[in-house]
């Protein structure tokens, strides 16, 4: 795989980014990319491994090393058919996805890893460019039909491979766009929205149908789509946000995150502004989170031209290397990451704990605090009480579960003891017959590449009962729905 030695004498190349000072007033995407040539050298740097672990540290188990050497071969349309074969939607991997496979990258050990998501992006995007990603309506029906609840990543996934494996299936989504998260949870800056109606538009064309505006449990019963199809899938997500329970959380100016970023996105989409929006123009900004969501609060913030940001968390600031006696090569490092949004400004503070917010007619104006040690207890850092100005404080501290109001009550279906849905780890079926549960609803908050890992293998095991086949004789082999695009 790649060019012997390449390893040796070439270094790695990030996909390079607009300039901050202009990239901070719009929400136009921020990654700019490699050139072709560019690509092909860092593809040459991919190592003909033994043993890939980069496919075990990839849910998906892309087939990392085989289109690294394609684009550094030059053979663009192939790369994208191995692309393809294990994952449905690359164009959004390759964006926003933290990229476990290049920590698992053999060369991470003692050198930079492939640049593996920046070479997985500029496939995809060669290949819509190319004319060569297109609508595959399936030639043969099954006469069966599916529901699929949640058009986020797990729910996209899982729809695309019951509709090539010839089954009839309807998405219903509660909001008035299809893509979930990727809709109303990722910024535009990091994800085109754009990007994501293409791959809708294209599902639609397959056969694919969606129902927006529509929550089952509340609009539909649930009940009734069980009784109407053969099978029903449950993809709505994690979306119980964990909440701050101090003195004067009931203050106005105080959010959950997704309330501000699906605001913020609905905003950069044209929709009207609603009567009190949650905005940081001119205030002095606190988010409460040091995940993901809360660099996307943060990149949000800045293109409002804030008064101030700053973002606080619980835990220590992590080393800038990865330290080997916790997170060893090949696992997840615990380093520290700037994301896009850190570069753009703003202050970070680790090791603190949040107790009161405090303020004046009714809105916060304060924030208070003091430092804390490390885990499991975080003891209070004597003399280390702090106050911050805060007008707005937005809550990206994670999810806990999904809702169960609705859809899950309504089904009755069973759940672990942190709320999830609970299913057969072999057959993907909850406790309710011809009910399945894929993502974040059955893992809890996680990646999108699980998403889009737990929807394929669903699909799979939704295709099998549908089949008819005696699931107790059944193992999954990686058969029609399991590997399709």
């Amino acid at each position: 795989m790649g060019e012997l030695g390449g390893f040796l004498k070439i270094h790695r190349q990030d996909g390079r980014k607009r300039p901050v000072g202009e990239r901070m007033h719009d929400f136009r995407e921020y990654q700019t990319g490699l050139t072709v040539p560019e690509l092909r050298s860092q593809g040459a740097r991919c190592m003909e491994c033994g043993v890939p672990f980069c496919h075990s540290g990839c849910p998906l188990g892309n087939l990392i090393p085989d289109w690294n050497d394609l684009v550094y071969r030059d053979r663009w349309r192939e790369a994208i058919d191995a692309l393809h074969a294990t994952n449905n939607f690359p164009e959004f991997t390759g964006r926003i996805c933290p990229a476990p496979c290049e920590s698992a990258c053999v060369l991470d050990i003692n050198d930079d890893a492939v640049t593996i998501k920046q070479i997985e992006q500029s496939i995809i995007d060669h290949a819509f460019e190319a004319g060569w990603v297109t609508a595959r309506v399936p030639e043969w029906h099954s006469g069966r039909s599916v529901a699929v609840v949640g058009s986020g990543p797990a729910g996209l996934a899982a729809a695309a491979q019951l509709n090539q494996a010839g089954h009839a299936v309807t998405v219903y989504e509660r909001q008035d766009r299809i893509g979930g998260l990727l809709r109303y949870g990722v910024p535009d800056f990091k994800l085109d929205k754009g990007v994501v109606q293409r791959r809708v538009d294209l599902l639609a064309e397959e056969g694919v149908e969606f129902v927006t505006g529509v929550e089952v449990g509340r609009d539909v019963d649930a009940g009734e789509l069980h009784d109407r199809f053969d099978a029903i899938v449950v993809a709505t997500g994690s979306t119980v946000p964990r909440d701050l329970p101090v003195p004067g959380r009931e203050l106005d100016g105080v959010h959950f995150a997704m309330d501000y970023l699906e605001q913020r996105n609905r905003y950069v989409a044209g929709d009207p502004s609603p009567e009190r929006p949650i905005s940081a123009a001119g205030r002095h900004v606190v988010i409460i989170g040091g995940g993901d969501t809360g660099a996307d609060c943060l990149g949000n913030s800045h293109r409002e031209l804030p008064a101030s940001v700053t973002q606080i968390e619980l835990l220590a600031e992590p080393p800038p290397e990865r330290p080997d006696d916790k997170t060893p090569w090949p696992t997840w490092p615990l380093i520290l990451r700037t994301s896009p949004a850190h570069e753009e400004g703003g202050e970070r503070r680790f090791g603190a704990m949040t107790t009161e917010f405090s303020g004046e007619d009714g809105r916060v104006a304060r924030l208070h605090g003091f430092e804390v040690g490390g885990p499991p207890d975080f003891a209070k850092i004597e003399g280390s009480d702090f106050e911050l100005p805060a007008d707005l404080v937005l809550l990206a501290m994670g999810f806990l579960r999904p809702r169960h109001e609705g859809l899950v009550e309504q089904l009755g279906l069973e759940r672990d003891g942190r709320g999830n849905v609970l299913v057969d780890e072999e057959r993907w079926e909850t406790s309710a017959a011809g009910v399945f549960a894929c993502g974040d609803s059955r893992r809890g908050q996680s990646l999108i590449v699980w998403a889009i890992a737990e929807g394929r293998k669903c699909a799979a095991a939704v295709d099998r009962y549908l089949a008819g086949l005696d699931r107790s004789e059944v193992e999954y082999d990686g058969g029609l729905v399991a590997t399709s695009a």
